[in-house]
C-alpha cells in the first residue's frame, strides 16, 4: 500500500482539503492501494477540525471531512509515507529542514505536477479567505498526481 501525506502549516485548510479530495477520488475509483493523510508543520492547530471554510467548500462537492483532526508531522511520517506533498514553498522548506536525510527525496511541492504552475504555492485561504481558489488548484493537480502515484 502506498501512503500519501499532504502537509500545510496548520493542517486545517489546504492539506486536509487535499486529503479529503484524494481520499474521495480513490474511493470513487475503488482504489484500495493508497492511504491518504495530512499533517501540519506547526503545532498551532493540533486536535482541531478542518477550518469551516474547508468544510463548507468540500460539503458543496459532497466530500466528507468526518473524523479529520489537525496533527503535526512526525519523524515516523517521513519513513512511512511514500509521498510527502507540501502545499507551498515554505512547507517544502520546513519539511526538508526536519526530514531525515534519507527521506528528503519523498518531498514534493503540490503545484509542481500542475502544468503551468511548477514552483508555485497554493495560497493559504486562512489569509486569503478564498477557499474556492484552493479547491480549484487542488483539483487542477488531481489527475496528474493520480497518474504519478499509479506509475510510482
Amino acid at each position: 500500500m502506498k501512503k500519501i501525506l499532504f502537509v500545510c502549516m496548520g493542517n486545517i485548510c489546504r492539506s486536509p482539503m487535499a486529503e479529503a479530495i484524494f481520499r474521495d477520488a480513490f474511493e470513487q475509483q475503488k482504489e484500495e492501494n493508497f492511504q491518504v493523510d495530512s499533517a501540519a508543520t506547526s503545532q498551532w492547530e493540533i486536535g482541531n477540525p478542518p477550518h469551516r471554510g474547508t468544510e463548507k467548500i468540500l460539503a458543496t462537492h459532497h466530500i466528507s471531512t468526518k473524523g479529520m483532526r489537525a496533527r503535526q508531522v512526525s519523524t515516523t511520517d517521513f519513513y512511512e509515507a511514500d509521498y510527502i506533498i507540501g502545499m507551498d514553498q515554505e512547507n517544502v522548506r520546513d519539511l526538508k529542514a526536519i526530514a531525515p536525510a534519507e527521506t528528503k527525496e519523498k518531498i514534493y511541492l503540490y503545484l509542481d505536477r500542475v502544468p503551468g504552475h511548477a514552483g508555485e504555492s497554493i495560497p493559504d485561504p486562512w489569509y486569503t479567505g478564498d477557499f474556492e481558489e484552493t479547491y480549484e488548484l487542488i483539483q487542477k493537480g488531481l489527475n496528474d498526481w493520480l497518474t504519478f502515484f499509479e506509475k510510482g
